[in-house]
């Protein structure tokens, strides 16, 4: 049982629309929308490789043309090269920004296919004994390999990151008539939420999971390995952010601009 996670499949849902995030997707899918011009599936690849992960299975739906275009341009669209138009040859690149050592499959999953039939529909290349998975619109700074350890050490057949989240509201210490403190968007120290970057034993897919395009991952498959007993959580105190809004959008994209983005546990 290979604990390489060179060869632990990372599935990465990249099938939504993006609805509530109009402003930046609406030509785009949302994991091409960007952070600091490489998409935010970019980043959360990158966050993977880090952590020695290089085998990505996308879980495709809307616009999964311009996801596969992406990758099928990705070494002109991040290196520097030389063309000749004058020849037919191969253009010659002068860096080595886009050799990353990904291995990468594309799996058209359905249009409108929810989360569950999603991870059902690429089971054929769950080739391992276990599989990571995470959404395409989520970015942390989650160590990994400390999640993978953890996983290996309670031995179920699941295990998602639990984060605290952010309050969407400013919050206010108030003395009498006085404001003493104020944060913007404290992190909510009390309870968990789901974070994803999930890992699963390969069987939970047979065991859990059928083709059913209308079932959430979340709802029936995850309350059932809980009600099991076969879920364990990996709890992640540091940074966690979901680009759901424009606003998220802004955000994330100012932390990157500013040098100061928390997920970005890599050299360039």
């Amino acid at each position: 049982m290979s604990a390489d996670p060179a060869q632990i499949p990372v599935v990465i849902l990249c099938g939504g629309m993006g609805t509530r995030l109009r402003e930046a997707s609406e030509k785009l899918p949302k994991p091409l929308v960007d952070i600091g011009g490489r998409p935010i599936l970019w980043h959360i690849m990158k966050a993977y490789g880090n952590h020695g992960f290089r085998r990505f299975v996308l879980a495709l739906g809307y616009k999964s043309d311009l996801i596969k275009q992406y990758f099928l341009d990705y070494h002109h669209l991040t290196s520097d090269f030389t063309l000749n138009l004058r020849s037919p040859e191969t253009p010659v690149f002068h860096n080595t920004a886009g050799d990353e050592d990904w291995e990468i499959t594309f799996v058209e999953t359905g249009l409108t296919t929810a989360t569950a039939a999603r991870i059902r529909r690429v089971a054929p290349h769950l080739d391992a004994d276990r599989f990571a998975l995470t959404y395409g619109d989520g970015i942390s700074d989650v160590d990994i390999t400390a999640a993978l350890a953890h996983h290996l050490a309670q031995g179920r057949l699941g295990t998602l990151t639990g984060v605290h989240p952010s309050s969407r509201y400013g919050e206010m210490r108030v003395e009498g008539a006085t404001v003493v403190e104020f944060n913007e968007k404290p992190t909510l120290a009390d309870g968990w939420v789901n974070g994803g970057f999930f890992l699963f034993e390969r069987e939970f897919v047979d065991k859990y999971l059928d083709d059913d395009p209308t079932v959430m991952l979340e709802t029936s498959p995850l309350q059932q390995l809980a009600r099991d007993r076969e879920l364990s959580v990996y709890e992640h105190e540091g940074f966690w952010m979901g680009m759901d809004t424009f606003r998220d959008w802004t955000e994330l994209n100012g932390l990157w601009d500013s040098g100061r983005a928390p997920w970005k546990t890599w050299e360039d």
